[in-house]
């Protein structure tokens, strides 16, 4: 039986109407008085509410859910500090190239500029860190303003956008006018008279047309590269003897098409190296996948092709790829793709559909380049044999990479894992093998850290079906980074979010220490304590457990699994020995 329609009594309505019909699931918010009626309407409409401790956990639940869906990912703050605690989210969603709508309350129309409740101007804090900042002044305005916004945060590079929604926009208009009279006041002086007179004309204005339809949808096509730009790509690779992708997460903007683009990665027969959010792109263990040695193999190779990739510090601003190489970069933005380096081939439009494309335009044989790959599998396996080596060696803790040789072989063929920290996290990434495409998520390219209980949070909720493999939620915190998650254990057990968190804890900001004592002699401000993370999220509600020894690893991860499918959020207190394995991390 079909439900009845929900009325649309104010601009809070219009908002909550707008983002049902863009197929909005969900909102993640931190409440305000500024944007209650937003939050009550969409309540109302079926929309799931996810209410967070810390502002900022709401935008980084929403980019995780547009990076996983393909879709944008919304979240709605109060005005002033709700906002400018969101800052470092929305920069994060920016650099990442996220498609993120922010809702932002602001002061009544009439009082910006006088003092009014977390009244500050919002646009210069906010305006450039998203594709555009929608400032509103009237209620008709509201449900073009979220169409405008979905449709700029998907076309061309995809990015945040903010939309400015002044309270008296979004109450109901009798009580907004009822306000106003009394602001006014009933006095019969001049300047008493002009006000009333200011204000009523103001309320006017703003509530004229109020009721005009909402726009449907806008349909965002993805830009595509042109023709000749396919076709030189294909003539290099032809003519490559070894050719090289490096794909990153801009080829999966289109997360429905993942599996496509795995199949055409696959047909071209090319040696891959995977980044970002393309991790798990080949599944866990394909034959073209390197994990080891990308920049010697990068040197080596005569044709790489940079797949939503851009030549920033990753890639040594450009210098990993030898100048006598062809180099091909697929991108949607133009200056991304000639960052630093300009390619002898630039393909403007979507990195996957670029490979797709490529993949029908190139006639390969099957085993073209055989021997080059099977030189860099080789040195793959050599470098895994070496961790192996290193993973074997017992201390008085637990060895970091024996750690995460346990959890590879533990987490579920399903499991998601957020990358949240330092030096376990760059650990992690040379031994945790992403299960499939669109199974790891870390912050990207502006090296975020407190990213992980949004991320979980939001990739928990966007994979709510399917068995308990796949809806598995690992984060990978370290014991720095799990400092700024840790009062969302009371949203997970809130919102009955099962995720395990293992913290790596070596007591230390490790990643920052090993340069910093190397070359100042000095640890200050790097040394932190064996905290009982595990009892703090017990505080919360969830399950905490304990691991000092190597021994105790499976167990407790396998009893960590357990509780995460009856429901429970779990933290995991990982106590680690310090190791060498990533001396020389420094990045500039």
């Amino acid at each position: 039986m079909k439900s009845d329609p929900v009325p649309v009594l104010h601009g809070g309505d219009r908002v909550a109407e707008a983002l049902r019909l863009h197929g909005v699931q969900r909102v993640f918010t931190l409440c305000g008085g500024h944007i209650s009626p937003i939050l009550s309407a969409a309540k109302a409409r079926g929309i799931r509410i996810v209410d967070v401790r810390d502002e900022v956990t709401a935008v980084f639940a929403a980019d995780a859910t547009a990076r996983l869906t393909g879709g944008p990912g919304v979240a709605a703050v109060t005005a002033g500090p709700g906002i400018t605690n969101t800052i470092t989210a929305l920069k994060n969603a920016q650099l990442a190239q996220s498609p993120v709508i922010l809702i932002g309350g602001a002061a009544p129309t009439a009082l910006q500029g006088r003092g009014a409740l977390q009244d500050i101007d919002q646009r210069p804090l906010v305006a450039p860190h998203v594709k555009r900042f929608l400032k509103l002044t009237r209620v008709r305005e509201l449900g073009p303003a979220v169409a405008e916004a979905f449709e700029c945060a998907m076309s061309g590079v995809p990015g945040p956008v903010f939309i400015e929604c002044p309270v008296d926009l979004l109450y109901p208009e009798a009580e907004i006018r009822k306000w106003y009279a009394d602001a006014a006041g009933k006095g019969e002086a001049l300047a008493d008279r002009a006000l009333r007179w200011y204000l009523n004309r103001h309320a006017e204005r703003m509530f004229a047309g109020a009721d005009a339809p909402l726009p449907a949808p806008r349909v965002v096509e993805a830009p595509r590269a042109g023709d000749p730009a396919l076709h030189r790509a294909a003539a290099r690779l032809e003519q490559a003897r070894r050719p090289l992708f490096v794909i990153g997460s801009q080829a999966v903007v289109q997360a429905d098409e993942a599996d496509e683009l795995a199949e055409a990665v696959g047909r071209l027969d090319v040696p891959v190296y995977l980044s970002g959010m393309a991790r798990g792109l080949l599944g866990r263990d394909h034959p073209l996948q390197m994990r080891h040695a990308r920049r010697q193999a990068l040197r080596e190779s005569d044709c790489v092709l940079l797949a939503g990739v851009p030549c920033d510090f990753r890639l040594d601003y450009g210098r990993h790829v030898r100048r006598s190489a062809t180099l091909i970069a697929a991108n949607r933005s133009a200056k991304d793709a000639r960052l630093n380096r300009r390619p002898d081939v630039a393909a403007i439009g979507d990195a996957g559909q670029f490979i797709r494309a490529l993949a029908q335009t190139l006639p390969v044989a099957p085993g073209h380049w055989a021997e080059w790959t099977a030189a860099l599998r080789a040195r793959d396996l050599e470098r895994e044999a070496e961790i192996d080596r290193q993973a074997a060696v017992d201390g008085e803790f637990v060895n970091p990479l024996a750690f995460f040789r346990a959890l590879e072989a533990e987490a579920g063929d399903g499991a998601v894992f957020v990358a949240d920290g330092g030096d376990f996290v760059a650990t992690a990434s040379y031994v945790l093998h992403p299960r499939a495409p669109l199974t790891w998520l870390d912050p990207g390219a502006f090296g975020t850290l407190g990213v992980g209980a949004g991320f979980a949070l939001g990739a928990a909720l966007a994979r709510p079906g399917g068995t308990d493999e796949e809806r598995e939620v690992w984060i990978v915190y370290g014991d720095g980074a799990c400092g700024w998650g840790l009062a969302e254990f009371d949203s997970f057990v809130r919102q009955g979010i099962p995720v395990i968190a293992v913290v790596g804890n070596d007591a230390g900001w490790t990643q920052i220490a090993r340069e910093q004592v190397k070359m100042l002699k000095d640890d200050v401000a790097t040394v932190l304590a064996r905290t009982d993370y595990h009892l703090v999220a017990a505080g919360f509600g969830a399950e905490g457990l304990l691991i000092q020894r190597g021994y105790e690893v499976r167990p407790v991860l396998r009893r960590a699994r357990e509780l995460a499918r009856q429901g429970k959020a779990v933290l995991v207190n990982v106590w680690l020995d310090k190791t060498e394995f990533r001396e020389g991390s420094l990045s500039m």
